[in-house]
């Protein structure tokens, strides 16, 4: 059963399915269960009507005075208006960005942060609780190559097959202290162990300082080590153990991973006795659950499918519900600049750091470009539109038709015209009028639902519908004018566009977006 907005106008507001949905089990034709229905829905008359259509749809229209009245019950929600508290909040942990401390975040690293961000602002709209949580690791061969290649920058050695040759690493070598050079040269050390512990910790808070400048900020920050230190990763293999899940072969330790739908089973230790990924991945499932979540969320690249399908397992044998664990795959973004693609490899030291990407457009410009596909949609980000301060910008537009409503509520109290709802019910009904308040009031669906489905980026198409029919409207109602038959509306059509400002910049706001007042 569904409740939908109709492509068409002519079948309403809103139309169901469910009489048709009910007909096979109750054994009734569908039109006899919509019109009983209808009967007992009792929709107000001042609110709309409903009607039953072949072959069993009910379609529900709200009447147009009702629509009109509405605007002043968005000014009264104010600042609160579209954030309708779900039934039942849950505890939510959202892990998102997670790159590796070997290298500034780049372009590549962008669209996480900007999608994970910008999900946990919803969830939190409708009340969830919400924990950002970021994490890295410090504990694998990638950190130690980096600290031999901020060792071969240091000495003048070649840098390693498998380092990392950014001018970052030549200014991590130049700024390497004295104690922690002297703690690498030490004849027992591991010189690219020290080094790399030093460089990614140095690294983690250059990236932590990227994400503010961005305003995005977290509320954990977990190390793969902290993993291991903590126990997490022993006793949840344990476990695992003790329930027949793991067993040993060939010198290894096996998860079975297959007896859980993964298509085959997945080596936990191998067998020099080190850890593989997948070991601190169960380690850390157990960890977070410890902590009260109700669910956790993962934001990873498109190509980690499998390793997903390991991590469900694992959640299942573990003992938990695997409802309450979701991965949200993101397909990958092409950047482009003058019809060129932009190359990015931080092996090699090149690539486009989001600072620069920042410094060139804007956090409003970015968030909004990566927070407007779908996460399985990919991307072609066109840096040279999102710089462009034009209608071609949908940003821009939006932006801009927030600081056309201020400009317009400033120049009426200087005209000493004021806002009033007080005959919105008879004067707003306009068809541009009427689309426009019809609109505003989808904001709490379109949050809600965002929220629901886990999927934000209906958030920024909704903000750039409501500007496109408030830009419909100025050009087709009169909103300040000197005709005196046009006057009588200006006090409902000022309250209208007090409420397409409200629910521009409650909007903009959820998206993390500056409403600028003038433009």
């Amino acid at each position: 059963m569904s409740i939908q907005r109709p492509a068409r106008a002519e079948h309403g507001d809103y139309a169901t399915n469910a009489a048709m949905q009910l007909a096979p089990v109750a054994r009734i034709p569908p039109m006899r269960i919509a019109e009983a229905l209808v009967t007992e829905l009792q929709l107000p008359e001042a609110m709309g009507t409903a009607e039953v259509a072949p072959p069993g749809f009910i379609n529900i229209r709200l009447e147009a005075g009702w629509v009109a009245s509405q605007v002043g019950a968005i000014l009264r929600a104010g600042t609160g208006y579209g954030r309708v508290p779900v039934e039942h909040p849950r505890s939510v942990n959202v892990e998102f960005v997670s790159a590796n401390p070997t290298g500034p975040l780049t372009l590549g690293n962008a669209r996480g942060a900007f999608v994970g961000d910008l999900l946990c602002r919803v969830l939190e709209a409708v009340g969830h609780r919400v924990t950002r949580e970021y994490y890295f690791n410090d504990f694998n061969a990638q950190v130690r190559n980096l600290g031999l290649s901020v060792l071969a920058r240091r000495t003048g050695d070649p840098i390693p097959e498998d380092g990392y040759r950014g001018e970052y690493v030549a200014a991590l070598a130049a700024s390497l202290p004295d104690d922690v050079w002297a703690a690498a040269a030490t004849t027992s050390a591991d010189a690219g162990e020290v080094l790399g512990r030093w460089a990614s910790e140095r690294v983690r808070t250059g990236i932590e300082e990227s994400l503010d400048r961005l305003g995005v900020h977290f509320d954990v920050w977990t190390t793969e080590g902290s993993l291991y230190r903590d126990g997490w990763v022993e006793r949840a293999v344990e476990e695992l153990r003790k329930a027949g899940r793991v067993y040993e072969e060939d010198g290894a330790v096996w998860f079975r991973s297959s007896a859980f739908g993964d298509d085959k089973d997945r080596v936990v230790y191998r067998s020099n006795g080190q850890p593989t990924y997948f070991a601190s991945d169960i380690g850390y499932l157990a960890q977070k659950f410890s902590r009260g979540f109700d669910e956790l969320i993962y934001l990873w690249g498109e190509d980690h499918h499998g390793t997903v399908a390991r991590n469900r397992a694992a959640a299942r044998a573990l003992g938990f519900d695997p409802e309450s664990v979701h991965w949200l795959l993101m397909a990958w973004v092409r950047f482009v600049r003058d019809g060129t693609e932009v190359g990015m490899s931080k092996r090699a030291g090149e690539f486009v750091t989001l600072d620069e990407l920042l410094e060139e457009i804007g956090p409003d410009a970015a968030r909004w470009f990566f927070g407007s596909r779908a996460t399985t949609t990919g991307i072609d980000f066109d840096i040279e539109l999102a710089k462009r301060q034009s209608n071609e910008n949908p940003v821009y537009y939006v932006q801009y038709a927030h600081a056309r409503c201020c400009s317009i509520l400033r120049n009426a109290r200087e005209r000493s015209v004021e806002a009033s709802t007080a005959d919105a019910a008879v004067l707003l009904r306009h068809p541009a009028e009427q689309a426009l308040i019809r609109e505003l009031l989808r904001l709490p669906e379109v949050l809600s639902d965002a929220a629901a489905r886990r999927e934000t980026h209906e958030v920024p198409k909704y903000c750039l519908e409501v500007a496109g029919l408030f830009s419909q409207f100025y050009r087709d109602c009169r909103v300040l004018t000197d005709d005196p038959e046009e006057a009588r509306f200006s006090g409902a059509r000022l309250a209208l566009v007090d409420a397409v400002r409200l629910v521009l910049a409650n909007t903009l706001g959820t998206l993390g977006i500056a409403a600028p007042e003038t433009m």
